[in-house]
């Protein structure tokens, strides 16, 4: 079963068919399937890591961790996560040398 984050349970008493859909999404999304609990969770973590959501991040860390997923590995997604970032940037920056 997926861990639903906590600011999804905040809204079970305001709103609870929109909260039963979310806890669907996260479900599909997040159960074992053809990629493994441990890699939808160093996914996520990749994620969260990008978007700036702290909080994601060490709940997150701290899910792989109770899974068995090692300091190594986390530090590797942290990688990619700042590889993929930087490339953004590049591609972004570039626009700097295009005339109006």
């Amino acid at each position: 079963m997926a861990i639903i984050p906590p600011f999804v349970e905040a809204l079970k008493d305001k709103d609870p068919e929109l909260y039963a859909q979310v806890c669907r999404t996260i479900e599909l999304a997040m159960s074992p399937g053809a990629l493994d609990e441990r890699t939808k969770i160093l996914i996520a973590l990749g994620i969260d890591a990008y978007k700036g959501a702290e909080r994601g991040v060490k709940m997150l860390a701290n899910q792989a961790r109770a899974l068995g997923v090692t300091e190594a590995q986390i530090a590797e997604v942290l990688r990619i996560t700042y590889f993929i970032a930087g490339l953004d940037s590049i591609a972004t920056g570039l626009n700097a040398y295009k005339p109006l």
